[in-house]
């Protein structure tokens, strides 16, 4: 009896055949459904893989039912679709690298150290680049000289002796014009703010 069901009628048309899959499909989805989780389960060992894995099957076989031959039952064909999903999710799975973020890696650092994102946030950025604007304001108003004495010695690091030489002056003479530019460089940042 089953037999003839499963044969296609010559009167039927290709909507009719569709519909009839659809609704054995839904029929054969509503009385397996625990059966494809068993199995989808046994094959990845995890309960949220495993219903991501029927869930997909259940989409691949609705937006394929038209290829359903009838050559075997419904649930033959659905089961077998459901064992290839859970396969595909095992196969990514296989793909991938875990590793506990709290674990050392032999060096004292956690992974999450080491994937910790250094660089400035948004508000630091924002800051640097306030800070930025303000001295090259300030130092826009500073005479030649003291500008050059101020980026030998604070923006270059050299130390007052080597300022000095540079500039061809006593050390005691960088010492002034430095404390003369970062004075009118402090007045200047602070009328700003």
């Amino acid at each position: 009896m089953a037999t003839a069901a499963l044969q296609p009628n010559p009167e039927s048309t290709p909507i009719d055949c569709y519909q009839r899959n659809v609704r054995e499909l839904t029929d054969v989805i509503a009385s397996h459904s625990p059966r494809f989780r068993r199995i989808a389960l046994a094959h990845l060992g995890d309960v949220a893989d495993a219903e991501d894995a029927v869930q997909d099957a259940l989409l691949a076989a609705l937006t394929h039912v038209e290829q359903f031959r009838g050559q075997a039952k419904m649930s033959t064909w659905l089961t077998a679709i459901v064992i290839n999903s859970a396969r595909m999710k095992l196969r990514r799975r296989f793909g991938r690298v875990y590793l506990a973020l709290d674990q050392t890696n032999g060096q004292d650092f956690t992974l999450a150290e080491m994937l910790s994102d250094t660089r400035p946030g948004p508000e630091e950025a924002y800051r640097k680049r306030e800070v930025a604007e303000k001295l090259a304001q300030a130092t826009s108003r500073l005479s030649p000289t003291l500008l050059r004495t101020f980026q030998l010695r604070d923006v270059y690091g050299l130390n007052i002796r080597e300022t000095a030489q540079l500039l061809g002056v006593p050390p005691g003479t960088v010492k002034a014009r430095l404390a003369r530019a970062r004075t009118k460089l402090r007045d200047a940042i602070g009328k700003s703010r």
